[in-house]
């Protein structure tokens, strides 16, 4: 955990490069934030992002658990960079999909913010923080919708390697 971190502090520390460019740019990798990772079988959705312009990304996530009980999860994401710096885009993100767990299928939106860091070297492999509101009917009995906050590490909110 302590390298994760000097590896952070070296990337923000870093003045030497401009913004990453992803437009045009796929990456390939795992999202794991939407509500299907947090029952007993969950997985993380295989993720596909795609730079549709200097400034704004969109992501295809998709996962499933066959097994007894199964999860899983069609989703699309939007973020749209706010400010760019060297080997690293903060952005503003929204993005909603159909969820099921072991108990029901529901829908799940998310707002908020996010930054992709790129270490210094690795140019093609992107490492993802995200925060924000999750509005989603997957843990009400009721089928009513509930608001909750969220904060997603690079472990939940996803890496992406660029080609």
């Amino acid at each position: 955990m302590q390298r994760i971190f000097s590896i952070l502090l070296l990337v923000m520390l870093s003045s030497t490069a401009h913004s990453k460019e992803l437009f045009g740019r796929i990456g390939l990798g795992y999202n794991a934030q939407f509500a299907q990772t947090s029952s007993q079988n969950g997985v993380p959705g295989i993720s596909i992002k795609y730079g549709l312009n200097p400034r704004t990304m969109i992501e295809a996530i998709g996962g499933f658990y066959s097994g007894t009980g199964g999860t899983g999860v069609a989703a699309l994401k939007f973020m749209q960079t706010m400010h760019s710096e060297s080997y690293l885009n903060f952005y503003f993100l929204f993005g909603g999909g159909l969820v099921s767990n072991t108990s029901k299928t529901g829908v799940e939106f998310l707002g908020g913010f996010g930054t992709e860091f790129f270490i210094p070297g690795v140019d093609s492999v992107g490492i993802s923080f995200e925060g924000g509101l999750d509005f989603e009917n997957l843990t009400s009995t009721s089928g009513s919708l509930v608001l909750k906050t969220f904060g997603a590490s690079f472990i939940n909110a996803g890496m992406h390697f660029y080609l």
